[in-house]
């Protein structure tokens, strides 16, 4: 049996993996994503992350923002902004704050999918507790990604229904 163990990465293992991580290509309108950045932002460690396994939680989380903004997106270009970067939007540190909206919730969502992994391999008492624990953390990232793609759409945070 394993025992579910996230280590804190040093730096060294999170700026340094152990092969160059290639940038996945988007679809053209959303930026390309550099796996180094996300692995860098979230704090993923190359020593328990491969390349192969962060770019395959990349991709699905770009996947997962997709649908929440492809009709965001549908309505940029017939506006005549070819990419999120040309959509006019207040600058920070020398970028467009909606690319930075959109890299943040895709390394967000990509983070607890590898988090919710991680859980997979573990099936002693210890491991699961451990797992118990960080199911807020999983949530919270998902929240925060949520977030993200609200405010690239200028939607609101919170959805209140009367009953």
């Amino acid at each position: 049996m394993t025992t579910l163990h996230i280590p804190i990465p040093s730096a060294a293992e999170i700026e340094d993996p152990a092969a160059p991580e290639a940038p996945i290509v988007n679809d053209g309108f959303f930026p390309d994503i550099d796996p180094a950045a996300v692995r860098e932002a979230a704090r993923i460690p190359a020593t328990s992350i491969t390349p192969a396994r962060l770019r395959a939680a990349i991709v699905g989380a770009i996947m997962t923002v997709e649908i929440d903004l492809r009709a965001y997106a549908a309505a940029q270009i017939a506006a005549g902004h070819a990419t999120l970067a040309a959509v006019p939007a207040p600058q920070l540190d020398g970028r467009s704050v909606q690319v930075l909206r959109y890299t943040r919730a895709v390394g967000l969502y990509a983070k607890a999918e590898l988090i919710e992994r991680h859980r997979d391999f573990d099936t002693t008492a210890a491991g699961g507790s451990q797992a118990d624990e960080l199911t807020p953390s999983i949530g919270e990232l998902r929240r925060d990604a949520q977030h993200a793609v609200r405010d690239i759409t200028g939607r609101g945070r919170t959805v209140v229904d009367l009953i």
